[in-house]
């Protein structure tokens, strides 16, 4: 009879449905999105890591509700960066890569993604790592394990044989030990990679459109993929319900790129009149992570870079400076990224300053990395405002980033799903 008392018992517990925990923010001032005026003193209610209610004036907590006062602070939306690396860190001899695990890669993100968390960005689009190491750091923050923004992640690269995304700067024998598995030729192949991505678990895919900056292969930054391939990729990742971000800086590559049905230009270094129209008719987002000129410039003549990678970095110097603003002022719609990894983890809300010197407002920066990031990744319904039914991403800072978005620099406090992040 205890026995079966005992399982009774047991029974019931399991039955029970657990508290729900509500944390009330008692806010100085809201901005709910980038489109809306700021409000006045409101109270914001989350429950169970959603918001509930978001109510004018400081309201009294419900029993057993946690409050935190942010009376003298405005309260905002999480950020969205649309293009991190959290797996690495900057500089760094390349060879590296030859001697560290990929496992300790998770160990590397999971540092990057508290620092990001901190900086005010709830969301991320991890652009590359390692294998597996960013579909793990994925699962570790979207469980709590690790404190970090939620992530969404491409994982490895596909990328032609020999060029940026592949193992160069190795002998042959090593170069093709430490190949990532998706560098890819011809259109079949291509496609096959493709759904390899998807089966081992990439929320994007993420391919290099054309030479890239950092990687030791010298043979500058034109288009990599032929049309074929590209088209191959976005008809294959589309019909799995995937979009590609495609690392492009010369203008051919990002003209091809767009015309095959790639979603997204990582950095646009070279765009052109003819680039910019085929993104415009393709409906083509560009993410211009100008952070990522600033942090490779910065390291310039210190030993970090080889010769052929310190060659390309001051060929890209000038054209970072006004590429953005020439999309902008074509109606290009543009998206936050930084490339962080290629600079410290952390300084992400950097770009805002670098996106309003190239002719945006901050109104604009804001919603590019609110509203507008949001609807790149599908998840317009879920991030980049604040509304009922919301996931509670929510920041606070000093100001009013709708006037002057360099506010964002400096964020107080921090909450991902509901949870806090310290």
């Amino acid at each position: 009879m205890k026995f079966k008392a005992l399982l009774a018992a047991a029974g019931a517990l399991v039955a029970t449905p657990a508290l729900a925990e509500t944390v009330v923010i008692h806010a100085g001032s809201v901005v709910t999105d980038a489109a809306s005026e700021p409000r006045g003193p409101s109270t914001i209610t989350v429950t169970d890591g959603r918001i509930v209610s978001i109510a004018d004036g400081i309201q009294p907590a419900p029993a057993g509700a946690e409050v935190v006062a942010l009376t003298d602070k405005t309260v905002l939306p999480g950020l969205i960066d649309l293009h991190v690396h959290l797996t690495g860190d900057p500089g760094g001899d390349f060879w590296k890569e030859a001697v560290e695990p990929d496992e300790w890669g998770v160990v590397v993100g999971a540092k990057n993604a508290r620092l990001t968390a901190l900086a005010g960005f709830t969301t991320v689009r991890e652009a590359g790592s390692s294998q597996h190491s960013g579909f793990s750091l994925r699962r570790g923050t979207a469980e709590g394990m690790i404190a970090g923004p939620r992530i969404i992640a491409a994982g490895p690269a596909l990328a032609i044989v020999g060029g940026h995304g592949d193992v160069t700067g190795f002998r042959p024998e090593i170069n093709q030990i430490l190949a990532s598995g998706y560098a890819c030729t011809g259109a079949v192949e291509c496609a096959e990679k493709v759904r390899r991505a998807s089966q081992n678990g990439a929320d994007w895919i993420k391919i290099t459109a054309t030479g890239g900056v950092l990687s030791q292969q010298g043979r500058g930054l034109g288009a990599h993929f032929t049309s074929e391939e590209m088209e191959a990729i976005a008809d294959t990742a589309h019909s799995l319900g995937l979009k590609v971000m495609a690392h492009a800086h010369g203008a051919r590559g990002i003209e091809a790129a767009s015309v095959a049905g790639i979603d997204t230009i990582e950095h646009g270094t070279y765009l052109d009149d003819g680039a910019i129209k085929a993104m415009k008719e393709n409906g083509t987002v560009l993410v211009p992570t100008l952070m990522a000129f600033q942090g490779i410039s910065e390291r310039l003549g210190t030993g970090t870079y080889t010769p052929v990678v310190e060659e390309k970095v001051r060929a890209v110097a000038e054209a970072a400076k006004v590429f953005m603003g020439k999309a902008r002022d074509a109606g290009v719609t543009i998206a936050f990224g930084t490339d962080s990894g290629v600079f410290e983890h952390g300084r992400n809300a950097q770009e805002f300053r670098l996106m309003m010197g190239q002719g945006m407002t901050s109104r604009e920066a804001f919603a590019a990395a609110t509203t507008v990031a949001a609807e790149v990744l599908e998840m317009e319904n879920e991030i980049g405002r604040l509304a009922p039914g919301y996931s509670a991403d929510i920041i606070a800072v000093d100001g009013n980033p709708l006037e002057d978005a360099t506010v964002l620099e400096n964020v107080d406090w921090v909450m991902v799903r509901g949870r806090v992040i310290e």
